[in-house]
């Protein structure tokens, strides 16, 4: 976003700092404070360390000891909180502190002599622990492939061939990994792309590795933290699970299905958790850490966030799209009369939608606050185009600078198909001060150069077209080529977007602009809708995941090949784990999965979503989606977010003082579906956090902000998945039977924890 010239007033004696016309303002009049930190360079600069020490080594087979053991633990608990009714992704910063602990006692209590000494080399250093991290993180997430072989399984009754399956797994997760590195001059190097969402991490390794008394105090306020939300959690998550949505409105009209509605929100598929308070840190920290993310894009959330609830309501209650017939959010198809849509019986032996089975049947229905949702997603997608062409032209036109003559005779004369033998030196610019400080210091290290990017794409490429005759995905190979082309193109922005604000929504909401174009091209064909959407959405969301983890390494100073290493590994062995614990669940759980609302333990709502969304969009496009069908808006809304950033941008250009730079249009447009599935309850408390951090702590004390505010997020991460990862084995039922704690007024076992109408 671009800023706008400030009159800006600084006191030495008072150290009081002030910006006209903006909301944030310090206020603080202690000589020990600092000024407010009012942009990416400031932040990147201010809240982690810029040194570097050339000496440490992060090539140790401890190293890859624990990376392998933690990218086993990792890619099994990623697949696990697939399954749950709230998505938790597996945090870095989880990774990060145990990789700590372990490295700190494997060089406390291993011997340094014979082959003890490949365990214990020395000190375990900063920068082996960033390579265990970016490794174990590359395995810690649960692959979009998994859906579709998950999907296969539960609705199709398909079990694809396991070396079939792998394959899938691995094109698809590498081929956004090449798409990713290949423009990492503009989503990585700058420091506008801040990537707020690892700050917390690296503001927990500064005070690991960091010498000095204030480091000490820094360890001893982490320590207390995580200690005191590693018990906490054992309260809302298991002993008093009310606690995780405390709703006074549930506990006073307990039997009333419009509260439900409105102000339930503990369980998944319950209400929109409308003055819901929640104390359980798994839930209001799932998505993104609310300390971590930008003013501006927590309040262009919060926008979104009330609009949600006033359309949801204003659509169930009116009965828009005969909303009142099905429950009020589902990510299911529905027959008209509100039961379960039989996808089965309009398909034929090849998987493939039949007109006259369409006929007997009927068109399905969708809860019509999913229908919000799929406007809202691709609301948010085409502003996300708009928007930032609009206020961040010169960041974006910097991607294809490289598109001249000189440059692409020079690739063709420097051209050596011996890649592995590239030295990767770089050249360093003779005026440095505007590269970024961080990126600055990683130019002493050989890169790892683009031929190694290009090689992941080309191989990944190759055997994605052969994965998908091999598996019968329906998908012609021109429209994979089709697939891979759209998430070249949407790479660039909406991973910028998301490396600006720190907030995927728009990685998230591309999802569904692929599965319209799929649909209208692959009309009457779900699973090819499916791999459509795995080799499009899912290689912008992993060329999102490399650049995240190749930002760790820069904040960190890893070395590019060290940081290239740790991602291949840790992605192919994550894949392979996800596979595995992926038919375990399934053959252990498959009602629960099946079942409209699961359990507070369990849920297929992913699954569930990802195929009904198949189906519609890639079985039933033009009868449900056309001019003059149902859901007709949902792709036309696409062309209304086009033009929604406009009215802020001309706004901004005649009167800057009302500071229309300060809203992301995207985040209030994809916002406006936000609501539609999962746990609700959290998200009032969410917001207090966020508010009470980036506006509260960071002016009226921006001293303490910049000392301590990534570190206890970090530390509230980190303990509270410690002790979810213990439940979820000891008492929730991922190694067996689930041992819940008995009835009583907290747990209420028999319906909603909130206590709440359930339906």
């Amino acid at each position: 976003m671009p800023s706008v010239t400030e009159e800006k007033s600084f006191d030495v004696e008072k150290k009081s700092y002030s910006v006209k016309g903006d909301i944030e303002t310090s206020t603080e009049e202690d000589t020990d404070e600092i000024v407010v930190l009012q942009n990416e360079r400031d932040i990147a600069t201010h809240v982690i360390s810029v040194d570097d020490d050339p000496s440490l080594n992060p090539w140790t087979f401890r190293a890859f000891f624990i990376g392998l053991g933690l990218s086993a633990f990792g890619g099994s608990l990623a697949q696990i909180y697939y399954f749950k009714p709230q998505t938790v992704s597996v945090s870095p910063m989880f990774l990060g502190i145990i990789s700590y602990v372990i490295g700190l006692a494997m060089e406390t209590f291993i011997p340094r002599y014979g082959l003890l000494r490949y365990l214990n080399p020395g000190p375990f250093n900063k920068k082996e622990n960033a390579f265990i991290i970016i490794m174990a993180s590359a395995a810690a997430s649960s692959a979009l492939g998994i859906e579709v072989l998950a999907v296969q399984r539960l609705y199709y009754n398909i079990t694809p061939n396991p070396g079939s399956s792998i394959f899938l797994l691995f094109s698809s997760q590498l081929l956004g990994y090449g798409i990713g590195g290949l423009m990492r001059g503009v989503l990585l190097y700058p420091s506008k792309m801040l990537y707020p969402g690892v700050l917390p991490l690296l503001s927990m390794l500064d005070a690991f590795y960091r010498d000095g008394i204030e480091t000490r105090r820094k360890l001893k306020v982490f320590y207390f933290v995580f200690a005191g939300i590693l018990i906490w959690e054992l309260f809302p998550e298991w002993i008093f699970p009310l606690l995780t949505g405390f709703s006074i409105f549930c506990l006073a009209a307990p039997n009333n299905a419009t509260v439900s509605r409105l102000f339930g929100g503990s369980n998944g598929n319950e209400g929109l958790g409308l003055f819901s308070l929640c104390f359980d840190w798994q839930y209001i920290s799932g998505g993104t850490n609310p300390m971590s993310i930008p003013l501006k894009a927590q309040l262009s959330s919060f926008i979104g966030y009330i609009i949600c609830m006033v359309v949801f309501v204003a659509v169930y209650y009116n009965n828009i799209w005969k909303s009142q017939n099905f429950p009020f959010l589902a990510q299911l198809l529905f027959y008209e009369n509100g039961t379960v849509y039989n996808q089965t019986l309009i398909m034929n032996s090849n998987y493939e939608v039949d007109p006259a089975l369409i006929a007997e049947q009927g068109l399905p229905y969708y809860a019509g606050t999913w229908i919000i949702n799929l406007l809202s997603t691709n609301l948010g997608l085409a502003a996300s185009f708009t928007h930032l062409l609009l206020w961040n032209k010169d960041d974006i036109s910097g991607a294809w600078t490289w598109i001249n003559k000189e440059t692409l005779r020079g690739w063709r004369a420097n051209f050596d198909w011996k890649f592995w033998k590239h030295d990767g030196k770089r050249e360093v610019p003779a005026n440095t001060e505007d590269i970024d400080p961080h990126y600055r210091e990683m130019l002493k290290y050989p890169d790892a150069p683009n031929s190694w990017y290009l090689l992941t794409f080309v191989l990944s490429f190759i055997v994605g077209l052969v994965v998908i005759y091999k598996t019968d995905s329906t998908l012609p190979w021109w429209g994979f080529c089709l697939a891979v082309f759209m998430a070249v193109v949407s790479v660039l922005f909406v991973i910028a977007l998301y490396a600006i604000t720190g907030t995927g929504l728009s990685i998230r909401n591309e999802e569904t602009l692929v599965q319209m174009v799929a649909g209208y091209m692959h009309n009457g064909r779900p699973m090819a809708n499916m791999f459509f959407v795995l080799y499009s959405y899912n290689t912008v969301n992993q060329a999102m995941l490399l650049l995240r983890d190749l930002k760790i390494a820069q904040y960190a100073k890893l070395p590019p090949r060290a940081a290239f290493t740790a991602q291949i590994i840790g992605t192919l062995l994550g894949a392979v784990l996800n596979y595995v614990i992926m038919n375990s669940i399934i053959d252990n759980e498959r009602e629960i999965l099946l079942s409209i609302h699961g359990t507070n333990i369990w849920s297929g709502q992913q699954p569930q979503s990802y195929n009904s969304q198949a189906i519609a969009w890639g079985g039933l496009a033009h009868e449900l989606f056309s001019s003059g069908q149902r859901y007709q808006w949902v792709p036309l809304s696409y062309l209304v977010g086009l033009v929604a950033p406009l009215p802020f941008w001309i706004i901004h250009q005649y009167w800057p003082r009302l500071r229309m730079d300060y809203y992301y249009t995207p985040i209030i447009c994809g916002y406006i579906g936000w609501l539609c599935v999962g746990i609700n309850s959290s998200i009032l408390s969410f917001f207090m956090v966020s508010f009470i951090s980036q506006w509260w702590l960071r002016t009226r004390f921006p001293h303490w902000f910049v000392k301590y505010n990534y570190l206890v997020a970090a530390a509230l991460d980190g303990g509270t998945q410690v002790m979810v990862f213990i439940l979820s084995f000891a008492v929730q039922g991922a190694a067996g039977p689930a041992h819940l704690i008995p009835a009583w007024w907290g747990a209420n076992q028999s319906g909603y924890y909130d206590r709440c109408l359930s339906f």
